[in-house]
């Protein structure tokens, strides 16, 4: 019996010539004393893909980023380093992707305010008041009368003083763009919208009472919306390609492309999430 030997000295070895992926992970699980029905309940990830990364069989996750993902998540349960397994995994599949610079992320809920017109129709008004001003003092304009009165000239009818319009109605500043979107969300209930961005992702939503809201993939450009009156637990499974708005309320959270996130929000966040 050896002294000072942690418990990584009896995980499963990475060599080349050690066990696949799928065999270290099956190992460790049934060294840890776990059965595939409690690795899939921790984790999040169905047992039929549990079952086919375990017999080295990857075509059921759904792409590289989401093994990736599968197998750190895997990994970390049953007691093993991920990092060698997804270094494994990315030499024996051609290797990890160069990163591609993310797409601008588009402002949901952005309520862009409208340019104001030109007020033709005052313009047009004082056009025609200073014209008939101008017509009016060239046709009554006579010369003095011999009294030192000016004379009217025959025919011709009092000068009417046109109605001035009436004083345009001061234009309420419109609000802010990002308060108009916090105040349009209920503030009695918790909202969470989602959008993946750039790249699909795998989400999970479940409210406070632990029904299942959703459960399956959005796609690039998809966005969903859910609303709980206490509490809204998400699981992403491509985090980095997500863009996450709690309230009305940007989360600046920067999560990095085939990581799994666990998120829990409640009424009044984000201060307080």
């Amino acid at each position: 019996m050896s002294i000072g030997n942690s418990p990584e000295d009896d995980r499963p070895s990475l060599e080349d010539d050690g066990p696949s992926i799928g065999r270290a992970l099956q190992e460790a699980r049934t060294d840890a004393g776990l059965t595939i029905d409690e690795v899939s309940t921790s984790t999040r990830v169905r047992v039929p893909i549990v079952q086919a990364i375990e017999q080295d069989d990857f075509s059921r996750c759904g792409g590289d980023v989401y093994a990736r993902g599968h197998i750190r998540t895997l990994a970390r349960v049953v007691g093993l380093d991920p990092d060698p397994l997804v270094a494994r995994y990315d030499a024996e599949h051609g290797g990890r992707p160069s990163p591609t610079p993310a797409a601008p992320l588009f402002e949901a809920e952005r309520i862009r305010p409208e340019r104001r017109r030109p007020n033709w129709t005052a313009a047009m008004v004082a056009a025609i008041v200073a014209v008939i001003g101008f017509v009016g003092f060239t046709l009554f304009d006579g010369s003095d009368g011999a009294d030192g009165t000016k004379q009217v000239a025959e025919g011709s009818t009092p000068e009417k003083t046109s109605p001035k319009p009436p004083p345009a109605k001061p234009v309420a500043p419109k609000p802010d763009a990002s308060e108009s979107a916090i105040a349009a969300v209920p503030q009695d209930k918790v909202t969470v919208k989602l959008t993946a961005v750039d790249d699909k992702s795998w989400i999970s939503a479940k409210s406070a009472n632990g029904k299942l809201l959703f459960d399956g993939l959005l796609l690039a450009g998809e966005s969903k919306t859910f609303q709980d009156d206490e509490r809204l637990d998400l699981i992403l499974g491509n985090a980095g390609a997500i863009e996450l708005f709690v309230n009305g309320k940007k989360i600046e959270d920067k999560f990095e492309n085939g990581q799994v996130e666990r998120l829990s929000y409640a009424k009044g966040d984000p201060e307080a999430g």
